[in-house]
């Protein structure tokens, strides 16, 4: 039950729950929208009960379901008796901007019936009011955008030293053999001194280190690889302000054994120093 991270995101309707789950899911966490609240005690004992790969849960839990204002304080309660580790991220909005999006989306509000949609957001805070008190984490949404509100939940939950949420896919590959067709950013280092015409080396490749060090070798390499460092340290930041989860980076020469492979290494390096999770795929190392 300690090493079992449980997250219950809740709060008021229209404030940002589900974008909040996704941000979670994003940063690994096994997500799971509007589970019945009678239902909680069962699936956290199933998930304790046997040996699992899942030590992070994040499920929204709301008064869409109907048992959930009449029995939520009594079986959070319990639970956390029972010594679970169960975190509440409460998001709270103004009513001026839930007023708007339910205009909007022309979604109905949960306690609608029989009311206007101001005189139900109102209700609605007024019965989570105690669950409010509980919460760890306390978020106002009402100031921020999508990507915005996204970057604030994986800053709480993603634990000091770990790796970022952007995941860098970085491709080698041979011009002879076509781009790859997923690349976001390609690179060409078709003007570095090429290996493939050095008899020793030509049948050699770039994770070999005499291929290494002769492209390594030469001022322009160092050269263009600071500037590329460079670039990548401006770009991928607002790639992840933007909200992207994955980023596929290529880089080519012309038959994607020599030179691409040792400039791709370096980048691994870069963004592994970096603490950004990253994957390595040599295309085309072994068809030239």
């Amino acid at each position: 039950m300690k090493n079992l991270r449980i997250v219950i995101i809740t709060g008021l309707s229209g404030s940002g729950k589900s974008t909040a789950l996704k941000a979670l899911e994003d940063i690994g966490f096994f997500c799971v929208d509007n589970l019945p609240i009678m239902l909680l005690p069962k699936f956290l004992d199933l998930q304790t009960g046997v040996s699992s790969e899942i030590s992070k849960i994040a499920l929204v839990m709301d008064l869409r379901e109907k048992h959930f204002l009449e029995k939520h304080i009594e079986i959070l309660t319990r639970l956390r008796k029972k010594k679970y580790n169960i975190e509440i991220l409460f998001l709270d909005t103004s009513d001026e901007l839930l007023l708007r999006r339910f205009s909007e989306t022309r979604r109905t509000h949960p306690l609608s019936k029989n009311k206007t949609i101001l005189e139900s957001v109102k209700l609605e805070r007024d019965k989570l009011c105690e669950l409010r008190g509980m919460a760890s984490h306390i978020i106002d949404t009402s100031g921020y955008s999508v990507h915005q509100l996204k970057e604030h939940v994986q800053r709480l939950y993603l634990a000091p030293g770990k790796s970022k949420k952007l995941i860098i896919n970085l491709i080698s590959f041979g011009y002879h053999f076509g781009l790859p067709p997923d690349a976001d950013i390609v690179m060409d280092v078709r003007f570095l001194p090429n290996p493939y015409f050095i008899e020793e080396l030509s049948e050699h490749n770039g994770n070999e280190k005499a291929v290494e060090t002769y492209v390594m070798g030469w001022e322009d390499t160092g050269e263009f690889l600071r500037r590329l460092f460079d670039m990548m340290t401006f770009l991928v930041p607002l790639y992840e302000k933007e909200g992207k989860s994955y980023l596929n980076i290529a880089v080519g020469c012309t038959g994607g054994k020599h030179r691409s492979v040792v400039i791709l290494n370096q980048l691994a390096r870069y963004f592994k120093d970096g603490n950004y999770t990253t994957r390595v795929n040599h295309r085309d190392i072994a068809r030239s």
